[in-house]
C-alpha cells in the first residue's frame, strides 16, 4: 500500500487548486531545471541540480538517464540510493491531484536499483535496495529489495533476483 497524505479540496478539481499548494515560482523554477536536467548529457551536472537547486536525495554514482521527468512540485520528497540507474524517460511522482483532493507521498528509491526505461513510479512508494524493475512498468506499490518487478499492473517475477545471478543463462542450458 502506498503512503501517501491525503488533502481534501472543495469546488473544482484539485488541479486546478495546485497554486494553493505550491508557489508559482517554485514551480517554474523547477520545471525549467528539470527540463536542463532531462537534456543534459553530464550525469554530475544533472546529479548536482537534483541535489542542490531541487533538493533531492541522490546517493554516490546514481544515472539518472536522458528524458527522466522528476516531480515539478515536490521534487524534495524523491531520495535515491547510491549506484542506481534511472531508465530513459522515467516518471517519478511525488504527488497525484484528483477530482475531490490531492495526495502527497514521498518517493524511496535503494541503492543498486535498475529501472527500466518508461517507468513511471507513483507517489508514497518505497523500492528496496537491488530491485530490478522492467520498462513500462508503473510502480503503484512497494517493491521488496532484491526482486525483479515489471508491468502494468505491476507485478512479481522473481522474489530474489540473486538466485538467478547463479543460474546458467539460456545459451549454456540449450547446448
Amino acid at each position: 500500500m502506498r503512503k501517501t497524505e491525503r488533502y481534501p479540496v472543495e469546488g473544482t478539481n484539485a488541479l486546478w487548486q495546485m497554486y494553493r499548494t505550491v508557489s508559482r515560482w517554485k514551480a517554474v523554477r523547477n520545471f525549467v531545471f528539470i527540463q536542463l536536467s532531462r537534456y543534459c548529457p553530464s550525469l554530475r551536472l544533472k546529479n548536482w541540480i537534483y541535489r542542490r537547486i531541487l533538493r533531492m536525495k541522490v546517493g554516490e554514482n546514481t544515472a539518472f538517464a536522458l528524458m527522466v521527468m522528476v516531480d515539478v512540485f515536490f521534487p524534495e520528497r524523491i531520495s535515491v540510493g547510491d549506484n542506481t540507474i534511472i531508465g530513459y524517460n522515467t516518471t517519478i511522482l511525488a504527488h497525484e491531484y484528483l477530482i475531490k483532493e490531492y495526495r502527497l507521498g514521498d518517493v524511496r528509491i535503494g541503492s543498486h536499483v535498475m529501472i527500466g526505461a518508461n517507468t513511471t513510479i507513483l507517489p508514497g512508494v518505497t523500492i528496496g535496495d537491488h530491485a530490478v524493475i522492467g520498462a513500462g512498468a508503473v510502480v503503484h506499490r512497494d517493491v521488496a529489495p532484491y526482486s525483479f518487478v515489471a508491468g502494468n499492473p505491476l507485478r512479481v517475477i522473481h522474489e530474489d533476483v540473486r538466485e538467478r545471478e547463479d543460474a546458467p543463462d539460456d545459451e549454456a542450458r540449450e547446448g
